[in-house]
């Protein structure tokens, strides 16, 4: 199986983290590992394990010099009121979402939490044998700690997903600005850096809006995964499954335009092996990395959109998938072309614009309209 960049460095964050953790967090580790759970999985909750086994250090419930040295009797005996301190301290908790803003945790994220400790208790209370047989411990604190999930119709998803791509040729108005118009506006230090990496900036968005990958497709294309005779681009999906994406010629024109600069600007040879896209820093070339691709989208939504309104790749490959399921009315080449494996993810798509709905309930009402004639 393929192993990307991103499940190399989880892997060794994972095995690294595992090591700070109680003996029967380990165990619990190693069963998930048998039933195919991925280390980028288990790496969160392993994030999520040595933020509560800290908090209940922290809190008195464990007089250890360590939380790797926390007994199980703490969990046992774990009051209730105890557990939903906890989570009340984890949803008030302000989240750094970059060096000048901050937000309060989602929803979806605290119950990523609870779903975590609730697997790690169900497997200690259920599934853990000890030398006789039995559990590591009976009593289940985090049975009683409801998961409290956001309840929307398709169609409400639909609606916000549409407030949050472009629309209609609006992403061809951003590649235009992007290729025309944005460094217009820099400061002359500020131009030099986006010379320097325009061409590659622009393959990348180029991409995103002509195929529909994710972020970590793309920082771990490589040389090799290229194919200009078929316009194809190979990527490693969820599960480290390889797969082969159609684009458009266009797009691997714009690719050709980095290439052509790729080894001058940023040192890198053509080798088959090698990174598609590369950063440089200090003299040295390394592989651009998951979070520089999400600001360098960041920072050019937020300047092609009325009222500074940044974008996240995702969104990007949102108005892909509804520019295609627009063009070919195909739900069943749409999940294959972004990878998806469920059909509720890719009806999403359906009913995307909202503007499209707005017209059609205006001819409706013109049809209505007749009745007072």
């Amino acid at each position: 199986m393929a192993s990307t960049r991103q499940h190399i460095k989880h892997e060794k964050k994972y095995k690294e983290l595992l090591n700070e953790l109680p003996e029967y967090v380990r165990d619990y580790a190693l069963a998930m590992e048998d039933i195919h759970r991925s280390s980028s999985t288990l790496l969160n909750y392993l994030i999520d394990y040595k933020d509560f086994f800290t908090w209940l250090k922290e809190q008195g419930f464990a007089d250890v010099n360590s939380i790797k040295s926390i007994p199980h009797q703490v969990l046992d005996t774990l009051p209730l009121d105890a557990a939903r301190a906890y989570f009340n301290k984890v949803s008030n908790e302000k989240i750094v979402v970059s060096e000048h803003e901050e937000k309060k945790r989602e929803r979806s994220s605290v119950n990523r939490k609870k779903s975590a400790l609730r697997s790690l208790f169900k497997y200690l209370t259920t599934q853990y044998e000890n030398e006789k047989g039995e559990p590591l411990f009976h009593r289940n604190v985090m049975l009683k700690i409801p998961v409290i999930k956001q309840k929307e119709s398709l169609n409400e998803r639909s609606r916000k997903l549409s407030n949050v791509i472009f629309h209609e040729d609006k992403d061809i108005d951003f590649l235009y600005f992007i290729k025309n118009e944005y460094e217009h506006g820099l400061s002359d230090r500020q131009k030099s850096y986006f010379l320097r990496d325009k061409e590659r900036d622009y393959a990348i968005l180029s991409i995103f809006l002509g195929s529909g990958i994710r972020v970590n497709e793309i920082a771990d294309l490589r040389i090799r995964d290229l194919n200009f005779n078929d316009n194809q681009i190979r990527v490693i999906r969820k599960g480290d499954k390889t797969d082969n994406v159609q684009v458009f010629s266009e797009v691997m024109d714009d690719i050709k335009e980095y290439l052509n600069v790729r080894k001058e600007r940023y040192g890198g040879s053509d080798a088959e092996y090698e990174y598609l896209f590369l950063a440089k820093y200090k003299g040295s070339s390394s592989p651009l990395s998951i979070r520089s691709i999400q600001d360098l989208v960041r920072k050019y939504t937020k300047a092609f959109n009325t009222g500074n309104v940044s974008m996240s790749p995702h969104k990007l490959r949102h108005t892909y998938a509804t520019n295609l399921m627009d063009e070919t009315k195909d739900l069943s080449f749409v999940m294959e072309q972004l990878g998806h494996s469920s059909e509720t993810t890719a009806l999403l798509y359906v009913h995307t614009s909202q503007e499209k709905a707005k017209k059609a309930a205006e001819a409706l009402g013109k049809r209505r309209s007749k009745l007072n004639e």
